[in-house]
Order: C-alpha cells, then sequence, then structure tokens
C-alpha cells in the first residue's frame, strides 16, 4: 500500500488536500511549488500537480524526445 492509497495529504505549505501523485523532491524543487526541505517523498494534490505539469512541460517534452527512438 502506498502513501497516496494511505490518505496522504499535500506537501506544499497551506494546503490540506488530499495526495494524488508522490514525486522525488528534486523534481519539484525548481518549479515554484513550495514543499519544505527534508522529504522522502513530494505529496502533490490536484491543484498542486497540474501547477508542476505547467511548470515542467519544456523540460519533459526534451526529455521524452531524448529517449525516444524512431
Amino acid at each position: 500500500m502506498g502513501l497516496i492509497a494511505k490518505g496522504a495529504k499535500c506537501s506544499v505549505k497551506e494546503c490540506g488536500e488530499d495526495g494524488v501523485r508522490s514525486l522525488t523532491p528534486s523534481k519539484v524543487e525548481g518549479t515554484g511549488v513550495g514543499i519544505p526541505n527534508g522529504l522522502k517523498k513530494a505529496i502533490l494534490c490536484k491543484e498542486h500537480y497540474k501547477e508542476w505539469k505547467k511548470a515542467t512541460k519544456g523540460e519533459r517534452d526534451t526529455e521524452k524526445a531524448r529517449f525516444s527512438r524512431f
């Protein structure tokens, strides 16, 4: 059973929503989504996950293109 299934809350400061996704904190750090330091997993609610996706779209597309085979 994972953290989300156990009912973990969003890791963003001043947000108490239920978590939807868990990511490594290094992926979330430079995106403007404020998470506290020293976490093993960053749990994001639906709203903050959407914000993270928008902030990292270009970076994720670049990584996807780098590893895709033609």
